[in-house]
């Protein structure tokens, strides 16, 4: 009988233990890991593919690469890193899944489907702010979570202002102090949102005041496609409206007709044009101001440069003010082939982010085969 007893007692321990121990690493937590490390000093090195990794970073001020994963925002560095390195900081929330993760200077904005938005400074990792929103969709960013960091569902940023919305709902936060600045109803329809870097939010209906959430008068009709837009589909410097006329987009419309062009775009702050094996640029959207002999894909611009991608996988920087080529290099990691489509895009300063998937694949992101290779995202320099 007391043998029974002491091993039924030592049943209940170890199920009791074993319960402690499951709620002690299931139970819901916040853990927020910073750093006291100095921040890294700004690095540009010579044009060339820099490192191959598994995950789509977040460049942020070209010294940080900040990653998503479903219950984590992190960062390591250096930018220009051939590997993912160790964790500079860390924001992991159980079990609340990240939505979404924008930036502006050194502030790393995330959202998560419980409808918390958390500033963190980007240096530290420290939490600069946080706010209370509608909630969110779950995280979505598959293997690599670029849909995470670089085309985050319902989250934007342009003029100082964070951009939620959820349904019918667009709330506005300021980017430096999370205070709430507007809560606007959209009409149906308003989906597909982005920003523009004269601090407009648009959708198919319409344009959105960021300062204010107000509708902007004498807006042409939608729905608009937009251009030369940085990531997150924010700050983007042109459109085509319903009409498929072009527009430049500042402080205010102005017309652009050379961006009627279905192959053209905004680069650098040229409208740029790819087509006839001729790359042209114009400054105003109508005069030409250089040309580039060549089969190219205009993949974006920085301040200095124009970047394009050869049907061979090169990528070449033109100069913005003359066209002269800066550059020319594989677009590849060692001996690696070309078989392999752009899947998202991330153009910084100095650097820039592939997400590569394999040619002819499959369209299903769970399928093993869907991503070129395992460490799918390449790191370049420029």
């Amino acid at each position: 009988m007391t043998r029974v007893l002491l091993r039924a007692s030592a049943a209940a321990l170890l199920l009791l233990s074993t319960v402690l121990v499951g709620w002690r690493i299931l139970r819901p937590a916040e853990v927020l890991d910073t750093t006291t490390a100095a921040y890294p000093l700004e690095v540009v090195t010579a044009p060339g593919v820099t490192g191959r990794i598994p995950v789509a970073p977040l460049i942020v001020d070209d010294r940080l690469r900040v990653y998503a994963a479903k219950n984590q925002v992190r960062a390591d560095e250096p930018v220009y890193g051939k590997a993912v390195y160790t964790t500079r900081w860390s924001l992991r929330r159980w079990p609340e899944q990240l939505s979404g993760v924008v930036a502006e200077g050194t502030t790393v904005v995330s959202r998560w489907n419980d409808g918390q938005v958390i500033a963190l400074d980007g240096r530290t990792g420290k939490v600069l702010w946080r706010a209370d929103g509608p909630d969110a969709p779950d995280f979505a960013g598959h293997r690599t979570g670029a849909a995470v960091v670089w085309n985050p569902p319902g989250l934007r940023i342009a003029a100082g202002i964070v951009a939620v919305t959820e349904d019918q709902n667009l709330l506005g936060y300021d980017l430096s102090t999370g205070a709430q600045r507007f809560r606007v109803t959209l009409p149906a329809g308003c989906a597909d949102a982005f920003t523009t870097t004269g601090g407009a939010y648009v959708c198919a209906t319409g344009a959105y005041d960021l300062a204010t959430g107000q509708s902007v008068a004498n807006w042409p009709a939608g729905p608009f496609t937009p251009l030369g837009c940085q990531v997150a589909h924010s700050n983007c410097a042109g459109l085509r409206d319903a009409a498929g006329q072009g527009w430049l987009l500042g402080p205010a419309l102005r017309r652009a007709t050379a961006l009627d062009s279905p192959d053209a775009t905004v680069a650098a702050g040229l409208v740029v044009s790819a087509g006839a094996g001729t790359v042209t640029a114009s400054a105003d959207g109508t005069a030409p101001a250089w040309s580039w002999a060549g089969q190219a894909r205009v993949l974006g611009g920085t301040s200095t440069t124009v970047l394009l991608l050869t049907p061979e996988h090169w990528l070449v920087g033109l100069d913005v003010q003359t066209g002269a080529e800066r550059f020319r290099y594989h677009l590849a990691f060692g001996k690696e082939d070309d078989e392999w489509d752009i899947g998202g895009l991330m153009i910084a300063e100095h650097y820039m982010a592939v997400e590569r998937l394999r040619k002819d694949g499959p369209t299903d992101p769970e399928s093993p085969i869907y991503y070129y290779s395992t460490d799918t995202v390449l790191m370049a320099a420029y």
